[in-house]
């Protein structure tokens, strides 16, 4: 439903860093290879998948020492329901569509968090492993998920309609295919809510001044309202995933 939206944030990511770093000249080179060197701030990107889909998130850190930085990070991504498997339906464009799903799921979070050293670089070309955690708000926005079917009109014409999906009156076989993108955006409702994250990360940039690392994390999610995904499945309060990403930036004096 939202991989359009997240090829977008993607690409501006990758061209907001390469805007950043600009012409490297000698002395920056000379700057980024001492281990020595205090920086100020930095600011990063990073596009991960986590088990229940993919997403991407910008991150801006102040350093308050060598081996600790506080950052706030804005966050969005989607949210798949683990039952979640497309089938073909019979329309005439061939949609592929998910039975039983009841909304497509976009969250945006907000948090704030510290970063501190774990484990660090003995040499520039070594690999330095942080951990961090983070806690903020949450937003969970839920677009109806519309398909479909065949019906006979007002004027007695026999095609297809798209309908939201309704556990009680359809089956696989009444479902053509899955609706328009656009179908019931007028529709989305929000869900607040809290989110909690714990980071490692791998740095394994060559120079200081460069961010290049691999994050493992782990999110989790409550909603005092329960979040529905999918028919004949509970609605969920609490959420967890885990990610894999890669994380580029830059640091500054």
């Amino acid at each position: 439903m939202f991989k359009t939206l997240l090829f977008v944030l993607v690409m501006l990511f990758f061209a907001l860093n390469i805007l950043a770093q600009g012409p490297i000249q000698n002395k920056e080179i000379d700057g980024g290879t001492t281990l020595n060197v205090i920086y100020r701030k930095d600011y990063s990107g990073e596009i991960y998948v986590h088990t229940r889909g993919m997403g991407a998130l910008y991150r801006k850190s102040k350093h308050v020492t060598s081996q600790q930085r506080n950052y706030f990070e804005l966050d969005l991504s989607n949210l798949k329901h683990p039952k979640e498997v497309k089938v073909v339906g019979e329309a005439l464009d061939r949609k592929r569509f998910v039975y039983g799903k009841l909304n497509n799921a976009l969250l945006f979070r907000a948090a704030v968090g510290s970063q501190k050293v774990f484990y660090s670089k003995a040499d520039v070309e070594a690999v330095e492993v942080r951990y961090a955690y983070s806690v903020g708000p949450t937003l969970a926005f839920l677009k109806p998920y519309y398909v479909q079917v065949y019906r006979t009109n007002q004027y007695n014409q026999f095609g297809p309609v798209e309908v939201k999906y309704n556990e009680e009156t359809f089956t696989i076989d009444s479902v053509v295919g899955r609706a328009t993108y656009f179908k019931g955006f007028n529709e989305t409702k929000i869900y607040p809510g809290l989110t909690g994250k714990f980071n490692l990360s791998f740095e394994y940039a060559s120079y200081t001044n460069i961010i290049r690392a691999i994050e493992l994390g782990l999110c989790v999610d409550y909603f005092p309202k329960a979040i529905p995904l999918m028919a004949r499945n509970p609605d969920e309060n609490i959420v967890v995933t885990v990610r894999i990403g890669f994380v580029f930036g830059r640091r500054y004096y």
